[in-house]
């Protein structure tokens, strides 16, 4: 996977979130962390655990509901960071569900700035392990 230079790469699941740069060439990557942002989030208690756009329609655990919390905060964050300009091309990788979770909240800034997706669970890798499984994909 060509990941640019100086691009970011979110690397997130239903718990966990990092920011990270691309120092090196395109085709491979070498990972600098930016940020790893936590966020405090609310968990409704409503057996109904669906958003505005549907997204979640069937009741789940708590666990679950925080997972789907987390990702939509990520994303929040990710859209604001877009909108003032300080992410200009983005790699998203994220498991599937959290990466399923994230497309529909994702800005039309932000979504102009994606590059890739890579559906896979790797927040507990290293720098340099998700740097070779980019380079790999």
């Amino acid at each position: 996977m060509k990941v640019p230079h100086n691009a970011h790469v979110a690397v997130v699941d239903g718990e966990r979130f990092r920011l990270m740069r691309n120092i090196g060439p395109i085709f491979e990557p070498k990972l600098e962390l930016v940020a790893e942002p936590s966020f405090r989030l609310p968990v409704p208690g409503a057996e109904s655990r669906s958003d505005d756009r549907g997204t979640l329609t069937t009741a789940g655990s708590e666990t679950d509901l925080r997972e789907v919390v987390h990702g939509a905060a990520v994303v929040e964050w990710l859209n604001a960071k877009a909108l003032a300009g300080e992410i200009d091309q983005l790699v998203v990788v994220a498991d599937p569900r959290t990466l399923g979770e994230m497309r529909p909240r994702y800005h039309k800034a932000l979504q102009g700035k994606i590059v890739a997706e890579l559906p896979k669970e790797l927040t507990s890798e290293s720098p340099q392990a998700i740097a070779q499984t980019l380079a790999a994909a």
